[in-house]
């Protein structure tokens, strides 16, 4: 029965925002019909209501207009002035920070964008990819050079890598069409549920991590005072949550070597296989048109892709052909509802990254850590999924001409600076205090800071949008104009 219960658990998270939005959506259909009642009949139709509707057929109408729409994009131009400044240091520390806790740092840019830049809700969305973009290529060159602290492998699992990348791929064709489909309201109820969970466990995590190290460090230091060692300081020396192969502590300070022999090059292969084809798919929808038969079986082939390539790696992991090696010796005892459980959760972390102009991060980031990586490999190897998502997210916008391009490669050079800073400067400080857990605390502050961030302009231009009584339901995606 306890088993059961652990099972359902791992959903919770999901069914509590599914049950949000629904919650959410009955609460603003019925302000908004109530708001239409007090209007009189014009003659037009537009402020008609039919006295005998209900509840639930207001809901319906509030929702889905096929004529109706509510998105107009609102692009500034790109000159210098006192926006640009604050939005480039916002931006930059926003990156450091993201880039450290393996988020991307997108829900510190979609707020910057859209009320110290000007952009339109969903454009800077668009733009936010493409900053997390340049922040995670900048990320992943510095980590490629990176070997696991206690582990003789790579700092990037990519065994980890191969599972997850492909599902956060299909998310993020997903997400991109949720975009151009949901309204702001939805995005905004969506986002808060979720980010409330996710830095909330994070923090716990982080709670727990700096509890370990503080014990391991009192035990290296009565290890020193009984070898009468105490001219050395002593210093945290293994990695919390990550295994280590002998029973001997090993420095934290950065083991590099060479980029060509630390390369897992055939599980990199695999994922740049995915890429490609996923870019082809999108390129090859293009000359299809907008809901046709043929415009869905090409949105339909990505989903064979997925789950070949993540279903081998599971079915590798299950029958311990290959194994995750940041989890050691417990990395090849996985159960088939574990692994579909992983899989969804790269799904969910797609369509949450494409729909709301995020890194899949917010969501890979905690669960790596509830699957006991350690916080460095963690970080790492979701960014290193989230360079493949986010750069696929890129060319879908584009294609969606969803962000103006000279604003884009400013800030994607802002973000490619600011996260190659913020590794560097925050693995000194870790290499300093020998705490690990810094990492997931900087993840629990960015996402909550994002939760409250995006939030409350999410809710602000929600409540602006019901007494101007505009449209608020769902874009009909077979009418979008691109």
């Amino acid at each position: 029965m306890a088993g059961n219960q652990g099972k359902w658990k791992a959903f919770m998270p999901f069914l509590t925002v599914v049950f949000s939005f629904l919650l959410a959506s009955i609460f603003v259909s019925a302000d908004r019909s109530l708001k239409r009642e007090s209007l009189p009949y014009n003659g037009t139709g537009i402020s008609v209501r039919d006295p005998d509707s209900g509840l639930l057929t207001d809901v319906v109408n509030f929702l889905w207009q096929s004529d109706a729409s509510g998105y107009h994009h609102v692009w500034p131009d790109l000159e210098f002035n006192w926006q640009i400044v604050v939005g480039s240091i916002i931006g930059f520390f926003g990156a450091a920070f993201g880039s450290v806790g393996g988020v991307g740092g997108g829900g510190i840019y979609v707020p910057m964008l859209s009320l110290i830049i000007g952009f339109d809700p969903k454009s800077s969305t668009a733009i936010s990819k493409c900053m997390i973009m340049g922040a995670a290529v900048s990320t992943v060159y510095y980590n490629l050079k990176l070997r696991h602290p206690t582990i003789d492998m790579p700092i990037i699992d990519y065994d980890l890598a191969v599972l997850i990348q492909p599902m956060l791929m299909l998310g993020i064709s997903i997400g991109v069409t949720f975009n151009v489909l949901f309204a702001d309201w939805m995005v905004t109820v969506l986002l808060i549920i979720l980010f409330i969970i996710t830095s909330t466990r994070a923090f716990l995590k982080g709670v727990e991590t700096w509890k370990k190290e503080t014990i391991l460090k009192k035990e290296h230091t009565k290890r020193l005072e009984s070898y009468d060692s105490g001219k050395d300081e002593a210093e945290y020396t293994l990695l919390p949550g990550g295994p280590a192969t002998d029973n001997k502590a090993k420095d934290l300070s950065e083991i590099k070597v060479g980029i060509i022999e630390n390369v897992c090059w055939k599980e990199f292969g695999l994922l740049a296989f995915v890429w490609f084809v996923f870019l082809a798919l999108q390129l090859a929808k293009q000359y299809t048109s907008t809901c046709s038969a043929l415009y869905w079986v090409v949105n339909l082939m990505q989903i064979p892709v997925s789950l070949g390539v993540s279903g081998y790696e599971g079915l590798s992991l299950y029958k311990g052909w290959r194994r995750i090696q940041s989890k050691g010796d417990s990395g090849t005892n996985f159960t088939v509802l574990q692994l579909i459980t992983y899989g969804f959760f790269g799904v969910l972390a797609g369509v949450v990254g494409g729909l709301l102009g995020l890194g899949g991060g917010f969501i890979m980031g905690p669960l790596f850590l509830e699957l006991g990586i350690a916080p460095q490999v963690s970080s790492a190897t979701a960014t290193f999924a989230m360079m493949f998502s986010s750069s696929m997210s890129v060319v879908e916008y584009y294609l969606l001409n969803r962000f103006p391009v000279p604003y884009a490669l400013y800030f994607v050079a802002v973000a490619t600076v600011a996260a190659f800073v913020g590794q560097h400067v925050v693995r000194r400080i870790i290499i300093i205090l020998g705490r690990a857990s810094i990492i997931i605390f900087i993840l629990a502050f960015t996402i909550f800071v994002s939760a409250v961030s995006l939030g409350g302009v999410g809710i602000s231009n929600m409540i602006g949008k019901i007494q101007r009584h505009e449209y608020m339901g769902f874009e009909n995606l077979c009418k979008y104009d691109v």
